[in-house]
């Protein structure tokens, strides 16, 4: 494969790695002259015995998801620069990082000084700080998706990757299992429930031990015993094997490692808080590579050199404000068509951006609630969700429900969508109490609408995301229960074979595996 050229554009040159999901190269970017990372990807071969229905929904959510993580800028995330598909690979284009990424640069370092993994956990904080507010959570936090470049900075890799493996309700590898890297799982994660930035928290508790002991918390010969042992044993505090490590590093790293999500940091920002204190205060770098350096001597230059004096500068020159002209009125219509075709184009963000724009000059050309503005605000919600922009979709979504509630109660069948659309956007954002209240509370409309004939789906699918998100709180028992349940009643209206009781029984069948390993 040693000079192909994927999209006409970028020719492969060495390879870096490789596993089941695909493999990863150098490569030249013709057009620009430079050198990037490729990832390649095989549909079909990460989609499973589902066909080529699976491999297709797979292409479209890794196109999003490439499209949302370009969304995050912040110094310590890969640039993603291109992504699409060529013949039968997906492909991402992202900046090369010149460095050793975090497991070489543990082994080269032994013992790890524990003030460099201070330094190391902290700057992993900010970036998962910067895509958490997305959201996005990485789901495969670990050394090998972290780059130390050589000025000491660090740079995260394969952000949004897991997602895309890994959808809402079902799971796209054939093996059922959950994505991600043993070692580095957190519980809820291991179980197959929902994940949220708690799951990346735990992640970054396991590398923060294995940077500072030599060794993850929890090893195994298998990868269920490794997951059993994630579910049910305690961790070894980091002091039993170093001394040295303060007593506030080792109770943090304690905490990360909770197993319930709940008794974790609230957030990666309190994490770095935690680790401020702790960061080194003055002092030379060590030499490169040196991850410290960015806080002894930030945005300095690499390698130091004394710096140089600089002429003067020119006074730029004053240009003349231009005279005021009050705006052109927006064309609603007009806007409508451009954001129809730029749906049609897949120009999800510009679309994004123009109805946004022309929404308060619709309310105030036709009014608030005039149906108008209602559609307006409906593909607002819609193209925002579609954007990955569960944040800003939130609250629209909100207004809509409450009124369409107002106008029609709470039983409407446009009043349920705009709810349930709500619950899915707090079960993105991590908000599990409030995404299970409000699934729960929408779940009996659904349910009554099933008796009426309606057809069981979207109450089946409420269930399958009450039963992830119970896993995902830690409430295993609760989920299990849900769960099989939910797999009685789908046999019973489905029958054995359909795909979504085949999913369960993987599910339960992985959960009873997890649970009885040794």
């Amino acid at each position: 494969m040693n000079g192909r050229v994927i999209a006409g554009r970028y020719e492969l040159a060495t390879i870096l790695g490789q596993g089941g999901m695909g493999q990863v190269w150098t490569a030249y970017d013709q057009r620009l002259d430079r050198r990037v990372a490729v990832k390649l990807l095989r549909p079909d071969r990460v989609a499973g015995p589902s066909g080529s229905v699976a491999a297709d929904d797979l292409r479209r959510r890794f196109v999003r998801e490439c499209r949302v993580t370009a969304q995050v800028d912040h110094p310590g995330l890969v640039t993603v620069h291109d992504a699409g598909s060529d013949g039968e690979d997906l492909y991402l284009v992202m900046q090369y990082v010149e460095g050793a990424d975090l497991a070489d640069h543990l082994a080269e370092h032994d013992p790890y000084p524990w003030p460099w993994a201070v330094a190391i956990a902290a700057q992993l904080c900010a970036v998962l700080s910067a895509v958490h507010a997305v959201p996005i959570v990485h789901r495969d936090l670990k050394p090998r998706n972290a780059m130390v470049k050589p000025d000491g900075t660090l740079t995260v890799l394969d952000l949004g990757i897991a997602s895309v493996m890994d959808t809402d309700t079902t799971r796209l590898t054939h093996t059922g299992s959950p994505i991600g890297s043993p070692a580095y799982m957190a519980p809820e994660q291991a179980m197959g429930g929902a994940v949220g930035p708690y799951t990346d928290l735990y992640a970054l508790g396991v590398l923060l031990h294995e940077l500072l002991s030599g060794n993850v918390p929890f090893a195994g010969s298998t990868a269920l015993g490794v997951l059993h042992r994630h579910l049910y044993e305690p961790p070894l505090p980091v002091r039993h094997l170093r001394p040295e490590v303060p007593e506030a590093l080792e109770a943090l790293v304690l905490r990360l490692l909770s197993k319930d999500p709940q008794h974790r940091p609230a957030s990666a920002q309190e994490v770095y808080e935690c680790l401020r204190p702790l960061l080194p205060s003055g002092g030379s770098p060590a030499g490169p590579l040196d991850p410290t350096r960015p806080f002894l001597r930030p945005q300095a230059p690499w390698p130091d050199r004394a710096a140089v004096p600089a002429s003067s500068p020119v006074p730029a020159q004053q240009v003349p404000s231009p005279p005021h002209e009050p705006p052109a009125r927006p064309n609603v219509a007009q806007a409508v068509d451009d954001v129809k075709r730029l749906l049609g184009e897949g120009r999800i963000t510009q679309a994004v951006d123009i109805l946004g724009g022309i929404l308060p000059a619709a309310a105030a050309e036709h009014g608030e609630h005039s149906p108008v503005v209602r559609i307006l605000r409906k593909q607002y919600a819609a193209t925002l969700m579609d954007d990955g922009q569960y944040r800003r979709a939130l609250p629209e979504l909100r207004r809509l429900a409450d009124d369409r509630t107002a106008e029609a109660g709470p039983a409407d069948s446009q009043t349920l969508q705009f709810r349930y659309d709500a619950a899915q956007c707090l079960e993105q954002l991590g908000e599990a109490a409030a995404a299970l209240a409000e699934y729960r509370a929408v779940l009996p409309y659904y349910e009554n609408a099933y008796a009426h004939s309606e057809g069981p789906g979207r109450a089946f699918d409420i269930r399958h995301r009450i039963g992830h998100l119970l896993l995902g709180v830690g409430d295993h028992a609760a989920g299990r229960a849900q769960l099989q349940a939910l797999l009685y009643d789908t046999e019973r209206a489905y029958g054995p074979h359909h795909p979504l009781p085949t999913e369960l029984r993987r599910q339960l069948t992985h959960h009873q595996d997890v649970r009885g390993s040794v």
